[in-house]
């Protein structure tokens, strides 16, 4: 692991890039740790790094954690459907408005 500061991250980006192969380039900002460089070497590690800051699935997984330990089940076509479909299931469990009278 190696760490530098984002000035010299700027001026030599494409050797940092290559260094992170070696191990993670934590990148400082007033000292400070604010980012990282890691390498990606194939789908799947794109796939572990986009899902691990994904706030969606972090919510579906410890939805689904909850449900595993309370017995709760959900069909595997609704999981799927929730999953590719999240605004959509949002809308189906939203309760109606009720309207105001008027006037």
């Amino acid at each position: 692991m190696k760490v530098a500061p984002i000035a010299d991250i700027k001026a030599k980006l494409s050797e940092y890039i290559e260094e992170s192969h070696n191990g993670a380039v934590i990148i400082t900002k007033n000292g400070r740790p604010t980012a990282a460089i890691v390498p990606i070497e194939s789908d799947d590690d794109l796939e572990r790094i986009v899902l691990s800051r994904s706030k969606l699935f972090s919510k579906i997984i410890k939805s689904s954690e909850k449900k595993i330990r309370t017995g709760t089940k959900v069909a595997h076509d609704k999981f799927w459907d929730d999953t590719l479909n999240p605004s959509k299931s949002k809308k189906e469990t939203k309760k109606p408005r009720k309207k105001r009278n008027g006037g």
